[in-house]
């Protein structure tokens, strides 16, 4: 199954889940006791909450698959294929750390261009610092939205 389509079904389930806690945010509102109303607003802040965290993920994700999409048209994607792998498939921690070292060359010679951020995330994400990838791949969506802009 593609990841978009795996995605697609995870928000709809979760978006049944915010609607059911929704309907029982508004029952315990209309308990009309104190305790039941105190509650019933605090499960009403869940689904507002849950509806801003799916929006912000899915304003992300096609985000960074335009930037990728761009790459790929440019046939400036990463490319990791000749990296040596563990069994368990990840790829070599020396030979991540080393390639990884690589990019952050490249974005230090070129600090201006989003794709150098994008290959730095990629490589982030490939040693396990899922974090920092996350923190490097926004800096490249925003460079590339600042120089669209221009």
């Amino acid at each position: 199954m593609k990841a978009r389509t795996t995605a697609l079904l995870l928000t709809a389930a979760l978006a049944v889940y915010l609607v059911l806690l929704a309907e029982r945010g508004v029952a315990l509102l209309r308990s009309g006791t104190p305790a039941g109303v105190a509650l019933g607003a605090g499960v009403l802040l869940l689904p507002v909450v849950g509806v801003w965290t799916v929006a912000a993920t899915w304003r992300s994700g096609l985000r960074i698959q335009r930037l990728t999409r761009r790459l790929e048209a440019e046939d400036g994607l990463p490319d990791v294929s000749d990296l040596p792998r563990m069994p368990s498939g990840r790829v070599d921690r020396q030979a991540a750390d080393a390639w990884f070292d690589e990019r952050r060359a490249e974005v230090e010679r070129h600090p201006d261009d989003w794709r150098t951020w994008y290959r730095l995330a990629y490589a982030y994400d490939i040693a396990g610092d899922r974090r920092r990838a996350r923190a490097t791949m926004r800096k490249a969506v925003e460079l590339e939205e600042r120089r669209n802009a221009a």
